[in-house]
């Protein structure tokens, strides 16, 4: 419970964790976005981390001058597309192999399922409407893979996603984040961002229960 605590509390006060980064690292604080959004996109071992919520705060800060928006933008614009790719080629050498278990120490088949199921619906568009749920967007791209995308088709979608998703949110951020009504309540809004980002999921989930 301890970790779950500290972690919502990690996600509900990022702009005051991402301003202490700021001050104790300077501009290695890009590297460590760069790290953060390549991870949770690249890695299906990894959906956990900050997005949506995190990209906001990032713009937010970025309205103040301690960071160069346009720079950001553009490096978590390449952070997403690398590690899309990444779990791209991921899923497509070694996809097969974790589908033969259900169990697995480090890939959760229950989301893995569901993803694959969310990519029979939608097909390529997947890699696109992904972006804004997140888990799914994790694993998305890991399922393209296994699922042998046409590699083309899959980078143009996911170069479209990640270019929307982090325009989305970073300029979010900055045009809107210091707005007085926002700002004071910026910890009411990254909650709601995390919530309206879960929904979807969440609604899902309890209708295949329900089913």
């Amino acid at each position: 419970m301890e970790v779950i605590s500290s972690f919502f509390n990690l996600l509900t006060h990022l702009d005051q964790h991402l301003l202490l980064l700021l001050q104790n690292y300077g501009g290695w604080v890009y590297l460590i976005l760069f790290l953060i959004i390549f991870c949770e996109t690249g890695l299906v071992v990894t959906p956990f981390l900050p997005g949506d919520s995190l990209l906001f705060v990032t713009g937010t800060l970025a309205a103040t001058g301690a960071l160069n928006v346009q720079g950001v933008a553009l490096l978590l614009m390449a952070a997403s597309f690398s590690g899309d790719n990444t779990n791209y080629w991921v899923g497509r050498y070694l996809g097969p192999k974790v589908f033969r278990k259900e169990q697995s120490r480090f890939f959760n088949y229950y989301y893995l399922e569901k993803t694959r199921s969310f990519y029979e619906k939608h097909g390529g568009k997947t890699i696109l409407i992904a972006r804004f749920i997140p888990i799914i967007r994790t694993f998305a791209p890991f399922v393209a893979g296994i699922g042998r995308m046409r590699y083309l088709r899959f980078v143009l979608y996911s170069l479209g996603g990640s270019v929307f998703w982090i325009s989305f949110f970073v300029f979010g951020g900055f045009y809107f984040g210091n707005v007085p009504l926002v700002k004071q309540n910026l910890t009411a809004f990254i909650i709601l961002i995390i919530f309206v980002s879960i929904l979807p999921g969440a609604v899902g989930y309890l209708r295949s229960r329900a089913r």
